[in-house]
């Protein structure tokens, strides 16, 4: 039986979202389902669905979670009405620890090689960094098989052993990998499934086990985890993607992310809203009463139980937590420039890759105001630019930034700002990032900055934790002046504040902070960069005394 409506076991946990205590991303995917399947021809295979729901009872929980029966009937029993291909066949599942991952994990694999999925050789690779990690979601299934009540009944459908388990009709087979990608190549995979995706520091792995599908009808990926401490790896990028799809209209393409967290730290003290980062926790007394303790053991010291907030509420120091500042910090900026001809004034330049994007940031003062005028160019043939979701282009069109179409972003083309913007203001110092610095040295030398000329600073980690703490004084103050330039504070928001691991004598940390990448790419934070490179060296403005320009002679480029 199939059926174009919205399925119960969906429609309960919507409600749920919908009516009761549930963080902005998991409001915004309940709204994200509802739209879908108003929209799209799509329906629910209802009888394989209730089978797959039924083989629960042979588990020691006996009934899925509202959130689980949610995600089954979306990943495993949504189809295209055109092809009968899945929905959703990726899945992204970040819950706070002891939801149930690697019980669910454990309840879909048997689903998956059961004789209710039509696909025949459907195998369900587990794969981790660890052994334990990939091997307990199959273990706890061999543990199910071999319960005394049910054993007889279901070695009727099952084979298995402690390293494998096969489905008799299906053919399927459940197995646990770690991550060596030697001798991966010949998967013939129906469904991935990665185990605690935070602990991953690059796709190496993910693309050895991933590239084995499609030699199996119906390919699926799962991707379940907590949050972790590991920056710019697969699960940032994984909730970057997510999030756009949930918050800013990006097409999902298959891939569904159910993400749990809190929405701030705040909410923390509310145990109510612990529920956000954990949806099986109203169902679990045993775990609730675990948290408790947990929670004021972190509150006593929580330099020692940083896990509780990143593991348990989905919170770490990220976007969220250490934001560069206050939203409303950042539209203050949007006051207008005064004519500012004739000042003294710095100017930082920041790039990550001359093939991406740059940009240059002149930066003046009037005692404690500051003044930054901020441009930016784009490489129109970067790889990464589909990514970009921000209006770029609009940008270009109000000649906010400039888009370059070449094969990279030459650096005259920076200089020449530079030496134009020379013409109306006196530029008394660059300032960037130490480790670019060779790539536009020539063209830098051509307008008179140079290592020679001593008006050149190469920024380094330590120069940006000295003068974080002044812009962040001159946000929280409200002493920035930008003009109406988004691109600059689409930079903030795509910049988080990242603690710099540098520890003084004693070896207590020095609670010094650098700038990092939100996600690096798909959210650019360039012009942003300038900007913090020139704050580097406004101290030789000194309170910002207008002087006049002097007279330039001609530079041939």
């Amino acid at each position: 039986m199939m059926s174009c409506e919205l399925n119960p076991h969906i429609l309960e946990y919507i409600e749920l979202v919908e009516n009761g205590i549930a963080c902005e991303e998991q409001k915004a995917l309940a709204a994200h389902v509802r739209k879908c399947f108003e929209t799209e021809e799509i329906y629910v295979d209802t009888e394989q669905l209730e089978k797959y729901l039924g083989l629960a009872k042979y588990f020691s929980f006996e009934k899925l979670f509202p959130w689980e029966e949610f995600l089954i009937a979306l990943w495993d029993c949504t189809y295209w009405k055109s092809n009968n291909r899945p929905r959703w066949k990726i899945v992204f599942a970040m819950v706070g620890r002891g939801a149930g991952k690697d019980g669910f994990i454990a309840f879909d694999g048997a689903c998956s090689i059961s004789p209710y999925n039509p696909v025949k050789y459907y195998n369900v690779d587990v794969c981790a960094n660890n052994e334990d990690q990939a091997k307990r979601p199959q273990l706890d299934l061999v543990d199910v098989l071999e319960n005394p009540k049910w054993e007889k009944k279901l070695s009727r459908h099952y084979y298995h052993t402690k390293e494998v388990i096969q489905g008799r009709k299906n053919k399927g087979v459940m197995k646990g990998h770690t991550n060596n990608p030697k001798g991966r190549d010949g998967l013939r995979s129906g469904k991935v499934i990665f185990n605690e995706v935070h602990q991953y520091e690059n796709y190496d792995n993910i693309k050895v086990f991933t590239t084995g599908q499609g030699k199996v009808a119906q390919p699926r990926r799962g991707y379940f985890t907590s949050n972790g401490d590991i920056s710019d790896g697969p699960l940032d990028d994984y909730l970057a993607r997510g999030r756009r799809i949930l918050f800013e209209g990006e097409e999902d393409n298959g891939f569904l992310p159910f993400i749990c967290c809190l929405n701030d730290k705040a909410q923390v003290h509310h145990p109510e809203n612990w529920q956000m980062a954990n949806p099986s926790l109203p169902y679990l007394p045993e775990l609730y009463a675990e948290v408790e303790d947990e929670y004021r053991e972190w509150l006593e010291h929580p330099e020692q139980n940083g896990d509780f907030m990143t593991k348990r509420m989905g919170i770490r120091s990220g976007a969220k937590e250490i934001a560069v500042t206050e939203y409303e910090n950042v539209a203050a900026t949007n006051k207008p420039l005064p004519d500012m001809t004739g000042w003294s004034c710095v100017a930082g330049v920041d790039y990550a890759e001359l093939d991406d994007w740059a940009a240059v940031d002149l930066h003046f003062r009037r005692g404690a105001d500051r003044f930054d005028i901020n441009h930016a160019w784009i490489c129109a043939r970067s790889k990464t630019l589909h990514r970009v979701k921000a209006p770029w282009k609009e940008w270009a069109e109000r000649g906010e930034v400039t888009v370059v179409d070449d094969v990279g972003i030459h650096p005259d083309l920076l200089a020449n700002y530079i030496w134009d913007s020379m013409r109306r203001y006196n530029v008394k110092m660059l300032a960037l990032d130490h480790h670019r610095y060779a790539l536009v040295a020539e063209s830098l030398r051509k307008i008179g900055f140079s290592d020679e000329q001593k008006n050149i600073k190469l920024v380094r980690p330590s120069d940006i934790m000295q003068i974080e703490p002044v812009i962040q004084e001159c946000f929280n103050r409200q002493y920035l002046h930008w003009g109406n330039v988004p691109h600059l504070r689409w930079g903030v928001n795509n910049t988080k504040r990242v603690k710099s691991g540098t520890k003084i004598k004693s070896g207590i940390d020095t609670g010094n902070f650098i700038y990092a990448k939100i996600e690096a790419k798909s959210r650019k934070n360039d012009a942003f960069m300038a900007f913090v490179a020139a704050m580097t060296i406004e101290s030789i403005l000194g309170d910002g005394a207008p002087v006049q320009i002097p007279t330039m002679g001609a530079f041939v480029f």
